[in-house]
């Protein structure tokens, strides 16, 4: 699932079979306006621009999955999760691109 790449990712296909267990938390990392305008269902806003790896919902049971557009804020994002001892893994291949090219579902508009 991980690989041998600087930042361990799952591809989208594999964060939506994940979703479905119930056992992981997506937290899209992108701005509110980007978020308000289109996102993953379920996914949790935590913008990089104010990003406290301390304060995402890391609980026993369950795992972080972080995301942004194109997997770019994502793995900064993973990196300060790192420095701040916070066990956070992995994120997104492709961010949001790679999810709507892989087919996957999107909510676009609205409020949340």
């Amino acid at each position: 699932m991980f690989g041998s790449k600087p930042h361990p990712e799952m591809t989208p296909a594999e964060v939506h079979a994940a979703l479905g267990t119930g056992r992981v938390v997506l937290v899209d990392v992108r701005e509110a306006a980007e978020h308000d305008a289109e996102r993953i269902d379920g996914a949790l806003l935590r913008p990089l621009s104010s990003f406290q790896p301390k304060a995402l919902p890391v609980t026993e049971g369950a795992s972080v999955i972080l995301h942004c557009g194109s997997a770019k804020r994502s793995a900064t994002a993973l990196d300060m999760c790192r420095k701040a001892g916070v066990p956070v893994t992995t994120h997104m291949a492709g961010g949001l691109m790679g999810w709507k090219a892989a087919g996957l579902p999107t909510v676009v508009g609205g409020s949340h």
